[in-house]
């Protein structure tokens, strides 16, 4: 059954259908080729979308797009200028922490890029940086979006591995730190090496207090959320939701930039978003329920539980698999195929779900810069208007503190594990 489910599935990739319809026909079709009943293919879609951590998603879509739409990023990315970018190198510095920032606010790398690519690139242009270079340093820091919180990915994991997404989003915070110290390290030593420029900003005081006291209630959103989520008033769909409501608040009396008309706008965009994804999650699930049918998630537990029972042996592996599926499946599609099946082991091995979860969405979200598939890679391409060829040559640099980041959330546990731990015992 499932030699067969993975034959339908590679020929419909090859033929070129979209993830989604790949997953689900592939599904569909094995079910009917088997005799299985045909009323489970609508059962499982329904059920696997009828999930409350899931309800957060479109939500945290709708407040990104209503946060971009008042034009505040603009304001954030002079705000940080003004604080590093007198550095060598500052302008990338400045990318690199903006991206940390409009994280709170995304959770998703691709809204990163296509909020703040093309922005950054032509700013980085004009400061006298190769369009190769800035489109890098953009890609490389828009991983940080799905791993600090709010991350979309992160709840998809927690739903497909059914534990914590309020611990698996708190899990995202050291570890997202850690890629943005490793990214700006790099900076830094190119900086030096390549004698980069410093940017010709003159900060100001009144200046800057302006800048920040325009930006600041935008960028008061991630406190709240995160504030929200270690004190245990709401979980990450009440999150979700109060994010909008400050969203929309902020958007018509603080900026004045959103309108009646923006915010059905932005509501159309939300729902084209959110039903690309929710149709991937149904088509996963039903992709997950025919492997399971198969009982492959138990054999490849005693499968790999059989090769070892050191989770940093298993989580070694898990690492190799999900690099070579990161250049074929979008990160979503991986996530609910491959979580249900590894998870069991590793946490049987003793490796903690928050660790697991960050590990996959990392390893994925590095997926999006590796061609053929390559979301980020496509995106910045269309949003700095740049051959696909100078972006990837651009990015590939940045392979090495992006690794660097990976291999330790790998062989130390504690830096996932330890916030959600302390602040949920």
């Amino acid at each position: 059954m499932t030699f067969t489910l993975l034959i339908l599935f590679a020929l419909l990739l090859v033929l070129g259908a979209p993830i989604s319809v790949s997953l689900g026909l592939s599904s569909a079709a094995t079910i009917f080729f088997y005799d299985l009943p045909l009323s489970v293919v609508l059962q499982r879609a329904v059920n696997s979308i009828d999930s409350s951590p899931l309800l957060a998603v479109p939500m945290f879509i709708m407040a990104a797009n209503l946060l971009t739409t008042t034009g505040v990023t603009r304001y954030m990315f002079d705000v940080v200028r003004m604080i590093v970018g007198r550095l060598r190198g500052g302008m990338a510095h400045v990318n690199v922490l903006l991206s940390l920032i409009f994280s709170g606010m995304s959770g998703a790398a691709l809204a990163d890029i296509g909020a703040l690519g093309g922005m950054q690139v032509r700013e980085m242009v004009n400061q006298g940086y190769t369009r190769r270079f800035a489109a890098g340093v953009s890609i490389a820091a828009a991983t940080i979006g799905p791993i600090f919180p709010p991350s979309i990915p992160i709840i998809i994991f927690a739903t497909a591995a059914e534990v914590s997404a309020v611990k698996l989003l708190l899990a995202g915070i050291v570890p997202a730190l850690l890629i943005t110290a490793m990214l700006m390290g790099y900076i830094a030593l190119i900086a030096r090496s390549q004698n980069l420029p410093r940017d010709t900003v003159r900060p100001k005081l009144r200046e800057f207090l302006r800048l920040v006291t325009i930006s600041f209630p935008a960028m008061l959103t991630p406190v709240l959320l995160i504030g929200g989520l270690l004190s245990g008033t709401f979980g990450p769909t009440e999150a979700a939701g109060l994010t909008v409501a400050y969203a929309v608040l902020i958007g018509f009396l603080v900026y004045r930039k959103l309108t009646i008309s923006s915010l059905i706008e932005t509501a159309r965009d939300t729902v084209l978003a959110t039903g690309n994804i929710l149709f991937v999650v149904a088509a996963a699930a039903l992709f997950a329920w025919v492997l399971t049918m198969d009982q492959v998630p138990a054999r490849a537990s005693d499968w790999l539980l059989g090769i070892s029972e050191n989770p940093l042996v298993l989580l070694l592996i898990l690492n190799l698999v999900l690099l070579v599926a990161g250049m074929f499946l979008e990160g979503i599609a991986a996530i609910l195929i491959i979580a249900p099946i590894v998870t069991p082991a590793l946490v049987a091995a003793g490796a903690p779900p928050e660790q697991i979860g960050i590990v996959m969405v990392l390893n994925l979200m590095i997926g999006l810069l590796t061609p053929p598939v390559g979301m980020s890679l496509y995106m910045m391409s269309i949003a700095a208007k740049m051959p696909f060829a100078e972006v990837l040559r651009g990015v590939v640099p940045f392979f090495i503190p992006l690794f660097t980041a990976l291999a330790l959330v790998t062989l130390f546990p504690s830096l996932s594990a330890w916030l959600p731990n302390l602040l949920m015992e």
